[in-house]
């Protein structure tokens, strides 16, 4: 089972209200649902009314994801769960590693994106190089290209430059490496 992606939830008619579900709802992990509709049976048990003052949510808190990389308040806790599982994520180690790394280095919103597009095939072309830095990004290019440099000369070629150049507009540094989103 992937790393999981738990989420509390929040209404913002009770965080107005200042009533006893302004805190929100209790860890919910996403790995375990199959739809949204038990996430929705789960919150009535814990008191919320959703065809009233709880109906608009908001993900208050949120762990498992890179959480500063977006606003999580202002995406709606059923498209955050519905997108995840559209793209595969929830269960999958390497689908989860690559959502990470991207979410560090763009937005949910273009994600979802990528989901609604190209469904459980949204992380096609796009690569992780993990423990990668622009040395060995432009390393790993010069190799794989037509480009031959004699063995006594590679000790003198600017690897780093040569993988910042060329990753401009394709690749970017996250924490654990370097992501080529094409």
């Amino acid at each position: 089972m992937p790393n999981e992606i738990k989420i509390v939830i929040g209404s913002w008619g009770s965080y107005t209200a200042c009533n006893n579900r302004a805190l929100g709802s209790g860890w919910l992990c996403l790995n375990n649902y199959s739809d949204w509709d038990e996430i929705a049976e789960e919150l009535k048990k814990q008191g919320f009314r959703l065809e009233g003052l709880d109906a608009e949510l908001f993900v208050q808190d949120i762990n498992g994801l890179p959480s500063a990389c977006e606003n999580w308040d202002y995406i709606s806790p059923k498209e955050l769960f519905e997108t995840l599982k559209e793209s595969g994520v929830l269960h999958s180690d390497y689908l989860y590693t690559v959502l990470c790394a991207y979410l560090e280095v763009r937005s949910f919103r273009e994600f979802a994106e990528r989901v609604e597009k190209f469904g459980n095939n949204w992380d096609d072309d796009i690569y992780i190089y993990e423990n990668y830095d622009w040395e060995d990004y432009g390393r790993e290019l010069f190799e794989n290209s037509d480009r031959h440099l004699d063995d006594d000369l590679t000790d003198y070629f600017n690897f780093e430059a040569y993988g910042k150049s060329l990753g401009l507009s394709c690749a970017e540094e996250y924490s654990g490496g370097i992501i080529e989103i094409l």
